[in-house]
């Protein structure tokens, strides 16, 4: 009986290995095949200057958006909480804008280091700016925060060659290629890159005590976050920015990398500091910022964050 036992044991344990096994074998597959279609668009503009490359990924982006049904109606659904009335072409429209930003902005972010060099690129200007120097010549810490609007990497880029390198709080991808080329183009653009979680928690403390200056999107819906308005919907949003800015004492500086002309340049705007209160005050102020940014070139922010999930 307990050879049986063993048996059937040991049985079990094979099969669960192998199911382990097939399963990871069929994740691994799945992340290749949707990472194809945006190798072979990377690829498929090698040898051209960095703007047509940047616009190549940005018509193939819009067109996925606009006509793969999925992409769709996950734009959409989220576009009509804010804009109920807002006509089907004029979402279409508005759908094909975002797309050719998103891609705009996710091969930029690839070649980060390559970005950052382009010369005459950012218009750079506002009183946050100030603030952050003098902060930087105090040897204080500073918490920069923003959301997935314009181009937010120029944001960094503008305080690195002021000789202001300012890490980021970045949330991991499942896919292991698009995670690999993401999370190398965001290092390229300043370091510490530390992931959302609590090792990540601690070593942002210790980087923006010891003087570090950090950049945190404030946009996606945080599920342990208070409901705070956004775009005139209540909307799960993290406190954790402010609250570090509080127990700290560090300036917490919104700043904002629009698109301009062609769509190749940025006005990087760095507003006043947010003055302190209590958390949750000073997450309403970000957020009323945001929201009128995004009001005024709603084609410029990342539709797709489900930002209004649990609410």
């Amino acid at each position: 009986m307990e050879k049986h036992i063993k048996f059937f044991t040991w049985l079990r344990d094979e099969l669960r290995s192998y199911d382990d096994m097939v399963s990871r074998l069929i994740s691994s597959l799945w992340q290749h095949l949707r990472y194809i279609p945006l190798l072979s668009a990377l690829s498929f503009s090698r040898g051209r200057t960095f703007d047509s490359r940047s616009r190549a990924l940005g018509a193939m982006v819009s067109r996925v958006l606009m006509y793969f049904p999925i992409a769709w109606r996950r734009f959409d659904r989220e576009l009509l909480i804010v804009f109920p009335d807002m006509p089907r072409g004029e979402r279409m429209k508005l759908c094909g804008g975002v797309g050719r930003n998103m891609g705009r902005t996710l091969f930029e972010i690839y070649h980060c280091a390559e970005f950052q060099a382009l010369p005459n690129r950012n218009n750079v200007f506002g009183p946050g700016l100030e603030a952050l120097e003098s902060a930087r010549q105090a040897g204080r810490g500073a918490i920069i925060v923003s959301g997935h609007f314009g181009q937010w990497e120029a944001v960094r880029a503008a305080l690195k060659t002021r000789g202001m390198e300012t890490g980021a709080v970045y949330r991991p991808q499942k896919n292991r290629h698009y995670e690999r080329r993401l999370f190398a183009g965001i290092q390229a653009g300043g370091k510490p890159i530390l992931a959302t979680g609590h090792i990540g928690t601690r070593a942002l403390v210790r980087h923006i005590r010891d003087g570090g200056f950090i950049s945190i999107l404030l946009d996606e819906h945080a599920i342990d976050g208070v409901r705070i308005p956004f775009l005139g919907r209540p909307a799960l949003t993290s406190l954790a920015a402010a609250q570090l800015a509080l127990k700290y004492n560090l300036p917490l500086v919104p700043a904002f990398g629009t698109r301009v002309g062609d769509g190749s340049t940025f006005d990087v705007e760095f507003e006043a500091p947010i003055e302190h209160t209590d958390s949750q005050t000073m997450t309403g102020i970000f957020n009323d910022t945001l929201s009128a940014r995004i009001l005024r070139d709603p084609d410029q922010w990342y539709w797709m964050l489900r930002r209004w999930r649990g609410t």
